[in-house]
């Protein structure tokens, strides 16, 4: 403690030889080191008044930046455009304009209400463009359909949406429901690949009381190419009022049953295939 003490006895020689230095421009760490004085109490005191050179002086990068947002904010720019324009965080425009007074608003409620909407078609028109690209990219990316490839889709459509044997009724039945017209255009391609003459098929439309009867059994007619007085009678569904039904409109057109007459072979052949899918699948190595 005693040699301490006497180290700095000469406060005021030691001042002037800190003041000099600082004068010269040395940092406060140069002094420290120069003088070895290592207390940092005694090094402020010893350089008290004196300002520090201007190269130790750390640069305020930020405040350019912060007189823009200011300017920005008294001319009504929101925090997002701000945020935007500068590039910064918005706790630091937050931070350098907070206590300027928030801007009138630009638009009232109901041009805001209008500029929302306009947005939001624009963004759904945006969304149904890329939803439509990647189905077009989809749809050209299958190309040809093989043979093979068709029968297996075939016997894969028909276990999923055809009728099929019960343990309990044995029919051995084809029958294929199914109210998507490209789901019948698929079935009719299979059916023809594996022989099946048109005229061993028959077609009835089921279809709600209420919808437009006459139109999906025309609707249906054109599509599979066959007259429409050809076609058994339409089953109609009761309509029950309690519900609310969604499938309504000019593109509910109720469902189509194809059946093929002398179908029990063509039933065994389709089960024994499906089989074979699901034996190939469950050998497939990952």
């Amino acid at each position: 403690m005693a040699r301490s003490q006497n180290k700095y006895a000469d406060f005021e020689g030691l001042r002037e030889r800190a003041v000099a230095l600082r004068r010269a421009g040395y940092s406060l760490r140069q002094i420290r080191d120069e003088l070895k004085v290592f207390n940092n109490d005694i090094l402020s005191r010893l350089v008290k008044g004196e300002p520090p050179p201007e190269w130790t002086k750390r640069p305020r990068a930020k405040d350019d930046l912060r007189d823009r947002a200011r300017e920005l904010r008294r001319r009504g720019w929101t925090y997002d455009q701000i945020e935007a324009e500068l590039g910064c965080s918005r706790s630091s425009v937050s931070l350098w304009v907070r206590d300027l007074p928030k801007p009138e608003p630009r638009y009232t409620p109901q041009e805001q209400q209008t500029l929302m909407r306009a947005g939001l078609a624009r963004l759904r028109s945006a969304q149904d463009e890329e939803r439509q690209r990647t189905k077009e990219e989809a749809k050209l990316a299958v190309g040809e359909l093989s043979a093979r490839e068709l029968f297996l889709v075939g016997v894969g459509l028909y276990w999923a949406e055809g009728g099929k044997d019960k343990p309990y009724d044995r029919r051995e039945n084809v029958a294929f429901v199914n109210s998507d017209p490209g789901m019948i255009k698929v079935f009719l391609a299979w059916l023809d690949l594996l022989g099946i003459e048109r005229e061993r098929l028959r077609f009835t439309v089921m279809i709600h009381e209420n919808a437009d009867v006459a139109g999906a059994e025309q609707f249906w007619a054109e599509l599979v190419s066959v007259d429409r007085s050809a076609f058994n009678k339409t089953t109609l569904k009761r309509h029950n009022p309690k519900t609310v039904r969604k499938n309504v409109g000019d593109s509910y057109r109720g469902c189509l049953v194809i059946k093929v007459l002398k179908g029990a072979e063509l039933y065994r052949r389709i089960e024994g295939a499906w089989s074979g899918l699901v034996l190939a699948a469950e050998q497939r190595t990952p």
